[in-house]
């Protein structure tokens, strides 16, 4: 019978014949190393390879160190979770009293969500010199859309208002703040917090496809993701900070069983929680522009499960799942490609049109399929797999995007009735 690192080498082996993936995979089970790969390029430009060491961003695994980071304050009474998070929010930054700090970290604010094609944020206004207030203004500073704690909804702004209400609570920065009683304390000597300026020692610069080409991720200013993203870290760091969860340092014991009690939806604070396999797993991912991230975590197990990418090759939550199927012995079938139906120029043609100006068209060029974003500057190529359906050339995609006609015969993408065609 084959071992579990046979299993491990086998599967991801074949996983990654398929995809062209930066970044690096570490498992370890009781302290001892498994499986860890590094593969592709942490500067393609001069011709530097990542390894073990190399430090990626982490995008949205970053909202666990700032969940943990207000339970730290929760424990010293320097706020309680329970209260108006405006209590601890300076008067230029205001919101609905209504809103708890608790409804911030589980993701049940009701807030405004514009992380949306509609909104000129991504690809235009995040590129842009950040100012706080601006920011909250024009993007955060709207009549919550649902009562607060009523329903689960995923927004970065819950985020970027608990790093202000850390920075207020304290006076000090928040990069300062998570650095001096998070990082150090357990020696986290290679994370940090990314705010677009300063320089990361091994950091693995980001990556996308433009058309066929690997190319520089379109620019986005960091300090846009403070709280909800921006840190910086390695296996090595992650691994000791997994080990921090798992033993209980730093906060007290009730302020731990509140930051992994499930909320809404399987959300702690900043982490996601499932029963599986007669165990409890704490995970979360990060998507951004050249970021794929994903760590799970089960503690009774002692089993930490760490994805770093910087490119967008790979599906780390496909992965990193069949990862875990394969530590609980779980037979998993073979990777593998969706299969390409071949369409005629004429039946491809037909998708191709404006569906949101600027930000959502299909363009026919060269024979092959584009999705063009980012006001025609990022080409994305698509292949049909059944008839209106639709994945990415480079990237190795659950869910097909449905392109197909609505009850009025309407072509439809994203929601988005074309424009033109």
């Amino acid at each position: 019978m084959r071992t579990v690192r046979a299993k491990l080498e086998d599967y991801t082996s074949k996983y990654l014949k398929l995809w062209d993936f930066y970044g690096v995979i570490q498992v370890i089970r009781k302290g001892e190393v498994l499986f860890e790969r590094a593969c592709g390029y942490a500067s393609l430009e001069f011709g530097i390879k990542n390894d073990m060491y190399s430090c990626f961003s982490l995008a949205s695994m970053s909202k666990q160190f700032t969940a943990f980071a207000v339970m730290l304050l929760h424990d010293r009474k320097m706020l309680d979770v329970d209260a108006a998070a405006q209590l601890y929010l300076p008067a230029d930054l205001k919101i609905d009293e209504s809103i708890t700090v608790h409804h911030l970290l589980s993701h049940t604010s009701g807030l405004y969500n514009f992380y949306n094609f509609e909104n000129d944020f991504f690809g235009g206004y995040n590129r842009m010199n950040y100012s706080q207030t601006e920011y909250f203004q024009q993007y955060i500073n709207k009549k919550p859309t649902k009562p607060a704690g009523t329903e689960y909804d995923y927004n970065n702004s819950n985020y970027n208002l608990l790093a202000w209400i850390i920075e207020h609570v304290t006076g000090e920065r928040y990069g300062d703040f998570i650095q001096k009683h998070l990082f150090l304390p357990l020696n986290m000597l290679n994370t940090t917090v990314d705010d677009g300026c300063v320089a990361i020692a091994n950091r693995s610069s980001n990556y996308a496809k433009d058309f066929a080409e690997t190319v520089k991720s379109p620019y986005y200013n960091e300090k846009f993701s403070i709280g909800a993203g921006g840190i910086v870290s390695n296996c090595e760091d992650l691994h000791k900070w997994y080990a921090c969860l798992r033993d209980r340092k730093l906060l007290t014991p009730e302020a731990y069983t509140r930051f992994l009690s499930e909320n809404d939806n399987n959300y702690c604070y900043g982490l996601e929680h499932h029963h599986l396999y007669g165990q409890d797993r704490y995970a979360h991912g990060g998507d951004h522009l050249g970021v794929s991230t994903y760590m799970q975590n089960y503690f009774a197990e002692d089993i930490c499960i760490i994805i770093l990418s910087n490119n967008e090759a790979i599906n780390q939550y496909r992965l990193g799942n069949t990862i875990s199927d394969i530590l609980h012995n779980v037979e998993v079938k073979a990777p593998v490609r969706h299969t390409e139906l071949h369409l005629s120029e004429r039946s491809l043609r037909m998708y191709c049109g404006t569906y949101l100006e600027d930000k959502i068209q299909i363009e026919f060029i060269n024979g092959k399929l584009y999705f063009t974003r980012f006001s025609g500057n990022f080409h994305i190529e698509l292949y049909p797999v059944g008839e209106g359906e639709f994945v990415q050339r480079y990237y190795d995609q659950t869910h097909p995007y449905r392109i197909a006609e609505n009850e009025l015969g309407e072509m439809t993408f994203f929601g988005h009735t074309r424009i033109t065609s």
